[in-house]
């Protein structure tokens, strides 16, 4: 049986934590940015978190158990 391999995608999109969760960034950053307000831009560009109900799914993706 061959090698499992992670998707190429979620290895460049997220990032495991000590703790267990799953670091990832904001959408909707990066083009026509002129009617975003000032702070809606600020708070996309800071880190969130996965949801727990999505955590299952990035995890088999990154082959991290």
């Amino acid at each position: 049986m061959p090698k499992m391999k992670t998707v190429s995608s979620a290895k460049k999109r997220f990032k495991l934590t000590a703790s267990g969760k799953i670091k990832r960034k904001h959408a909707f950053k990066s083009h026509i940015l002129t009617k975003k307000a000032t702070e809606r831009k600020r708070n996309l560009t800071k880190t969130g978190y996965v949801h727990k109900s999505d955590m299952p799914a990035v995890l088999n993706m990154l082959n991290a158990k």
